[in-house]
């Protein structure tokens, strides 16, 4: 084997060994989310008590929130193929925009941020721009959600506890 071929073979491996990095912590924090499966109570950052539900669905190659209330809306998480962890929310600003995870290195914070949405009148109409999910433990959670409308943020915090 020549140098150059060891150094191509090198290169593959460690490309895909950072494929395989990337897929397995997709599909580790789809997992991880589906933990949540049940219902959560708790209060929102204004005080308002809510209720959140969370369900697999679709033979379990997705995860169902459901957010109830004076604005109830759901949110589906799915897989894209095995390299990504994706989130669609179905907003009572009646679109749905897409959004994409990162994980943090503990594995803890999932951060969806903004890819494309649906029924979104125009680029800058009012729309969920990204939504931050901290898992404290087996019981207790947080969603940091952020609207964006016209360039202005606006921010609801969810800090919900699983109803025993």
């Amino acid at each position: 084997m020549t140098k150059s071929t060891r150094t191509a073979a090198v290169i593959l491996i460690a490309l895909a060994t950072t494929v395989a990095l990337a897929q397995s912590d997709a599909q580790k924090s789809f997992t991880q989310l589906k933990s949540l499966a049940g219902s959560w109570e708790g209060k929102s950052s204004d005080g308002q008590p809510l209720l959140v539900s969370y369900r697999e669905t679709a033979g379990g190659s997705a995860l169902m929130s459901e957010i109830q209330g004076d604005h109830s809306m759901i949110s589906m998480f799915n897989l894209d193929g095995s390299s990504r962890l994706l989130m669609t929310h179905y907003c009572s600003a009646g679109n749905q925009p897409r959004m994409q995870a990162s994980v943090s290195p503990d594995g803890k914070i999932l951060t969806f941020t903004y890819v494309d949405a649906t029924n979104l009148a125009t680029p800058d109409a009012g729309h969920m721009q990204s939504m931050v999910l901290t898992m404290l433990d087996d019981n207790h959670h947080t969603e940091d959600w952020t609207f964006i409308d016209h360039g202005k943020e606006m921010k609801k915090f969810f800090d919900l506890r699983r109803k025993m």
